[in-house]
């Protein structure tokens, strides 16, 4: 079958100044999508189909299946009317750890903790990003800037989320985009795994709220700075505290709050 579309115009009837307008709208599609690991389902989630190899990659890193792409023997996207598979062959290292902590996840859109078998997995200690880093006022504002120039869906849409890699030689360079927030920081990872880019010289910028796991993703990823335009959640600000990550957050073209690690926001 053809591949699925990522947008899909939808007709409607706008209500506006007391009459009713025919036309369409776009929106984003949302498709189950299995990650599929040594020919066994690892997690299904709503997502937009769009980037799959960067999603699998990218949820495999920053659910610690895998440590590098290189991890990985093959890679495969196969789909059928119910949704998409993206399969994966671990080498035989791996394929053992995970043989070990086999879990099943099955939610909603971006859902992102659903179906883990034990409350400490929940919470399990985030890996600790290195030391340096350094963003300016002015650079967040720009970065921000720049994310939002760079949503194609979320211009066609007003409807997904968006998660950008930022560096202070190239600002916004990488942008990916999915109706769920923590499928867009995976693809994201992927991204910057498959071309190689190491993340501890930038910065993850989310156009989403911060819950615990924007954290635990953005501390595997190897970033030490976070932005986000929304606000975090206590158990996120500690979380990001123990990773070492800077928490820029509520951040607007008019200002921000910094939580943690203050020291990387210099004038």
């Amino acid at each position: 079958m053809s591949p699925r579309a990522a947008l899909v115009a939808a007709p409607r009837r706008l209500w506006r100044a007391g009459a009713f307008d025919p036309g369409e709208r776009t929106l984003p599609e949302e498709v189950p999508i299995a990650l599929v690991h040594d020919a066994t389902a690892t997690a299904v989630m709503m997502a937009t189909p769009t980037d799959l190899q960067d999603f699998a990659y990218g949820f495999s890193l920053t659910e610690g299946l895998i440590e590098t792409p290189g991890q990985a023997r093959g890679f495969e996207t196969v789909e059928s009317e119910a949704g998409i598979e993206l399969r994966l062959w671990l080498d035989a290292p791996r394929s053992a750890t995970l043989a070990a902590r086999r879990r099943r996840i099955a939610g909603p859109t971006g859902c992102g903790l659903c179906g883990i078998d034990s409350l400490g997995e929940a919470l399990r200690p985030p890996r600790r990003v290195a030391e340096g880093g350094a963003i300016s006022a002015a650079q967040i504002a720009k970065a921000l800037e720049q994310l939002a120039a760079r949503q194609s869906l979320g211009v066609a849409t007003r409807a997904v989320h968006a998660a950008g890699f930022w560096t202070a030689q190239n600002g916004v360079s990488l942008v990916r985009e999915d109706v769920g927030r923590h499928n867009a920081l995976d693809k994201l990872a992927g991204a910057l795994a498959l071309a190689g880019v190491h993340a501890a010289a930038g910065a993850v910028v989310l156009t989403s709220r911060v819950s615990i796991e924007m954290v635990q993703k953005t501390a595997a990823i190897g970033a030490p700075i976070l932005i986000a335009v929304s606000a975090p959640t206590a158990l996120a600000v500690r979380t990001a505290e123990e990773a070492g990550v800077t928490l820029v957050a509520v951040a607007r073209a008019d200002g921000f709050e910094v939580f943690t690690r203050p020291e990387r926001v210099i004038d």
